[in-house]
This record gives C-alpha cells, sequence and structure tokens, in this order.
C-alpha cells in the first residue's frame, strides 16, 4: 500500500462532541466544516460529500431537526458527521434508524463520541492489517455499533488500498 495513504490514515480523526463548535453555524458554514473533515478520506468523484440540498432534504424528511433562526446546533454537525461517513455504506433510511437507536440508547454526546472512536479504531487497524474483534458478551447496540463502523473501515480500504480513490 501507499506510504501517502498509511500517513493520511494516521492522521484520520473525526472531531469529538468537545471539538465541535460551540456556536451555531448557517449552512455555509456547516457544509465547509464537514468538508474539511471529511474530504480527505471520503472524498467523492464528484467533489461534493454533502450540499446544502441534501441537508435541507434530511430536514424535510426528519432525519434531522430543523435549524434553528438559519442555524445548526452541535446536534446538527454531530448528526450530519454520522451521516456523510455512513451513507458511504448504508441508506438514509438504514442511517437514520441506526442514529435513532443510538440516541435512544444513549445521551447524543456519548452516542457520538462512541461512534468517533470505534469509528477510528476501525480504520486503524483496517489499515494496519490488524483484527479487529468484537467481543462475545457486549450489548446489541455495542456489536451494531462495532459492525456499521467495520463496514465503512473496508470500504475505505478498498478504495484508498485499490481503487486509489
Amino acid at each position: 500500500m501507499n506510504k501517502n495513504i498509511k500517513e493520511e490514515i494516521k492522521e484520520f480523526h473525526i472531531p469529538r462532541w468537545e471539538e465541535l463548535p460551540n456556536i451555531d453555524l448557517y449552512l455555509d458554514q456547516l457544509v465547509t466544516l464537514l468538508e474539511q473533515y471529511l474530504d480527505p478520506y471520503i472524498g467523492v468523484k464528484d467533489g461534493t460529500i454533502i450540499t446544502k440540498t441534501m441537508i435541507n432534504n434530511y430536514v424535510k424528511q426528519q432525519i434531522i431537526a430543523p435549524p434553528e433562526k438559519k442555524k445548526y446546533n452541535k446536534n446538527h454537525i454531530a448528526t450530519l458527521f454520522v451521516i456523510c461517513i455512513l451513507k458511504q455504506v448504508y441508506s438514509i433510511n438504514d442511517i437514520d434508524a441506526l442514529v435513532k437507536l443510538a440516541i435512544n440508547t444513549k445521551a447524543i454526546n456519548e452516542s457520538y463520541n462512541s461512534f468517533c472512536n470505534e469509528l477510528e479504531k476501525a480504520v486503524r487497524l483496517t489499515f494496519n492489517q490488524e483484527e479487529y474483534t468484537i467481543e462475545e458478551n457486549i450489548t446489541f447496540e455495542k456489536r451494531l455499533l462495532k459492525s456499521t463502523t467495520l463496514s465503512f473501515a473496508h470500504k475505505l480500504y478498498v478504495e484508498k488500498a485499490f481503487l486509489n480513490n
């Protein structure tokens, strides 16, 4: 595998809840933030990971709550990070169900940080060709989270290591 790809993956980091902006963002700012963090890893061929139209559609479909006074808060930002990542491997309806399960199990900040931790671990281990084990005695929700993040990690590996995307 290309050395640049390995270096790029070492830098793979999704901002934790505490790292998300403490101020609400306008739609343009939100799109810029998401693109800035995610483009090196999941940049798509047409150059758009997410658009204003996509976000507006997620609001219309009630996947995310409507913005308040045209501004998006931490809950929106965290949910959109998860959507952008998981839409690489799952449908928006599947993502909606996974997000709802997660936030019904734990507070959104805890669920989001767990997602980020598991995602980075899955990506790191996949790219280092190490085993990503799923323990036997864990909750259904934790097993689902690990499986979900691992599916993204495998897709990313194939794209970066072989397809050169």
